[in-house]
């Protein structure tokens, strides 16, 4: 699918394998989506821009490599996006974070916003939306739409999994934003789950039913 990048990466599906495992623990479920998170920014910020500096190692003076311009904003949709933030934080320190808390309306399945802090300098930064379930896609479009509403300019999507009707729906109203997943799954069931899926990852993440 144009516009969409699946992380193809031995490790990544390895460890997806292991979290659609319905007898994994929820400690278990949370290590995985930590780890996998960071394998996803790994390949979401490979073509990160870089500029040289001078420095002097323990021998000489030399010309490196380092990145350019300010650094990312992390942007998860509370809550399980929350659950790609510390791995990829490990990678990235001095990445900014902005929260979104939307939830899913159970009878009309469109998202409900219920809180929204982000950083003043969003136009000046590339700012990844982290959202492990692109189901419906209706939580990530609301996310992109305040999030560009707030300046943002330069968005990415990263997400665990992906279903195809969640991908027509966001590229038809954001066609101008990437998206990185680590599978396109089959399909949406009828109370918009992904199948086969993993189940809810919010709740897997926290125990929660």
């Amino acid at each position: 699918m144009q516009g969409v990048t699946v992380v193809d990466h031995p490790l990544v599906q390895h460890k997806l394998t292991l979290m659609r495992d319905r007898t994994r623990s929820t400690k278990g479920f949370r290590q995985l989506l930590n780890e996998i998170g960071m394998l996803l920014l790994y390949e979401i910020t490979r073509d990160l821009p870089i500029e040289p500096v001078e420095i002097e190692t323990p021998l000489t003076r030399m010309t490196a490599p380092q990145l350019a311009g300010k650094k990312l904003v992390l942007a998860p949709i509370l809550r399980a996006g929350v659950g790609f933030l510390d791995g990829m934080l490990d990678l990235v320190p001095s990445a900014r974070v902005a929260h979104i808390g939307l939830y899913r309306d159970p009878e009309t399945l469109s998202a409900v916003e219920y809180y929204f802090k982000a950083p003043s300098d969003l136009a000046d930064r590339l700012v990844l939306v982290l959202d492990p379930m692109l189901a419906t896609a209706n939580s990530a479009i609301a996310a992109v739409d305040r999030l560009k509403e707030r300046g943002a300019r330069e968005l990415r999507i990263a997400c665990l999994l992906a279903a195809p009707e969640g991908i027509r729906n966001f590229q038809g109203m954001h066609p101008d934003v990437p998206i990185w997943t680590a599978a396109i799954d089959e399909r949406l069931d009828e109370h918009g789950y992904i199948v086969p899926g993993l189940g809810d990852a919010g709740d897997r993440m926290f125990g929660t039913h």
